[in-house]
């Protein structure tokens, strides 16, 4: 299994991951607003649905490339660092409608709330490029069996963002009043999401596989 520093390093990751905006948070958000706390969690279960079918497939993928394809780890590892470097500029960029800005939406059945966020999540390409560029240099065929390496890491990134995005439908409302009334708290949060992911990008980028 993979060691302690590694799934506390990645959990970290994770983090970064749901705390940078994209198509679930502003889906989560959007319908939290519209259509009250209960809609939002279960939008929020269709969501963690969908990514837990893209994470299995990606541990799967993952799995045969590291098996089979010479230097894929280094090679990964380094796009990893890439796009760590995309999500910190994507933080940092200006620009972009509020997150939190109030949208007006039709009230939609849970069925079809869990449909949309499953859906949402299974065509997010953050979430996609997330497991397919973070997720390898965190995988050591040395410490056992590699799609169970991927499926925990992939559990600790879904756990991870389900608790956030739970905070999040939680308090979509107060956080909207908060933010609206001292916007340079949101520029503050953006300024250090943009840091610290700068700096994880550098961490994997110079991180050599144990022998």
């Amino acid at each position: 299994m993979p060691s302690p520093e590694a799934l506390l390093v990645f959990a970290a990751l994770s983090l970064g991951l749901a705390l940078t905006p994209g198509p679930n948070m502003l889906y989560l958000v959007s319908r939290s607003l519209a259509q009250g706390t209960g809609a939002g969690l279960v939008s929020l279960l269709g969501c963690q649905a969908g990514s837990l079918v893209i994470m299995l497939c990606a541990a799967a993928g993952i799995t045969a490339a590291l098996l089979a394809i010479p230097y894929a780890w280094e090679v990964l590892r380094l796009g990893g660092a890439a796009y760590l470097l995309w999500l910190a500029w994507q933080s940092l960029r200006p620009g972009g409608q509020p997150l939190f800005a109030p949208r007006a939406l039709p009230r939609e059945p849970a069925a079809r709330l869990f449909g949309i966020g499953a859906a949402t999540a299974a065509l997010n390409p953050k979430v996609a490029l997330f497991y397919m560029a973070v997720l390898p240099p965190f995988i050591d065929p040395a410490r056992g069996h590699v799609l169970l390496q991927g499926a925990m890491l992939g559990g600790v990134q879904i756990a991870v963002c389900t608790l956030f995005d739970a905070l999040l439908v939680l308090g979509a409302a107060g956080t909207a009043r908060l933010l609206g009334a001292h916007p340079g708290w949101m520029a503050a949060q953006r300024w250090l999401l943009g840091g610290a992911l700068g700096l994880l990008a550098v961490k994997l980028a110079t991180t050599e596989r144990a022998p």
